[in-house]
């Protein structure tokens, strides 16, 4: 995709647990009625602001609308495919996550920045094995790899286009190995696995299928840093917006019954993929990004 610019910590297997509570053997009905009530009407009114998934975030460019499409898509993270925030005035409970998009971030000026972003992650390289993209061979990757581990932030791999990851001997099979051989750190692995299947049920199940072999193959937690329903070899190359919706439903349920799926990431809240994106360019929420928003 075209993005118009650029010590390990333990994986997070947490997930919701049960919640418990008693009630009195009598209760007065008459006393009881009014703080019924007023806590009917709390849940009612609260049911907006309830906290976002934490695994759910979203690709988003600086754009007029921007912290406002990160509040309603509630989301609790969001990264700009650059190691500075690029969303003013983003909501301070959304994470901001850098990236060190390529070669052209590799300096001193922008390595500080992703450190001094205060969320102790930094997502690798953009999609080294595509000209349009960061555009790195392994060995220039792996060179350059150790600026990043230095500096001492959760490490997220880069990030292959799309296809590449399953592929035994494809960029990120050669790049995993090499950091193998070298003794490097990879604190998990970053995917982009859109799907050809224009059927969401299909789609879901082989996006599943395929974290599932990459978390089996390197025995990484998963962030999924961008996905849709696309094929980029065929016309159409995606399908209309309700059945990238309905894909939006199936992905991401599928997604969250997975342990080892970290976090994931809808492309995007952008304006350049009329059917997949989120949001028009007034930040009016399309129905993807309608489907983003409830999904939990």
């Amino acid at each position: 995709m075209d993005k118009n610019g650029p010590g390990s910590a333990p994986a997070r297997w947490g997930g919701r647990g049960p919640s418990s509570a008693s009630e009195p053997k009598r209760i007065n009905m008459k006393s009881a009625i009014l703080p019924v009530i007023v806590l009917l009407g709390l849940t009612l009114t609260s049911r907006p602001l309830l906290a976002a998934s934490p695994e759910k975030g979203v690709g988003e460019y600086s754009q007029p609308h921007g912290a406002r499409v990160l509040t309603e898509l509630k989301v609790s993270w969001y990264y700009d495919w650059k190691p500075r925030p690029d969303v003013a005035g983003a909501p301070a409970n959304v994470q901001f996550i850098p990236m060190i998009w390529g070669p052209q971030n590799l300096n001193e000026a922008d390595l500080q920045a992703a450190k001094a972003g205060g969320a102790g992650i930094v997502l690798g390289f953009n999609e080294p094995n595509e000209p349009s993209q960061s555009n790195m061979t392994v060995e220039e990757a792996l060179d350059a790899w150790p600026k990043l581990e230095a500096l001492g932030m959760r490490l997220g791999s880069p990030a292959v286009g799309t296809g590449d990851d399953v592929k035994p001997d494809g960029w990120l099979a050669r790049f995993m190995a090499g950091a193998k051989q070298r003794g490097y750190r990879v604190d998990f692995l970053c995917l982009h696995p859109y799907q050809s299947s224009f059927d969401p049920q299909i789609a879901a199940r082989d996006l599943v299928r395929e974290v599932t072999e990459m978390h089996e193959r390197y025995h990484l937690p998963i962030w999924v840093t961008e996905y849709a329903i696309a094929n980029w070899e065929g016309k159409p190359v995606t399908p209309d917006a309700a059945t990238e919706a309905n894909f939006v439903r199936e992905s991401t349920a599928a997604m969250d019954k997975l342990p080892f799926v970290e976090r994931y990431a809808w492309y995007g809240a952008v304006t350049n993929q009329p059917y997949f994106s989120t949001n028009e360019s007034d930040g009016k929420m399309t129905p993807v990004g309608k489907a983003w928003s409830e999904a939990h």
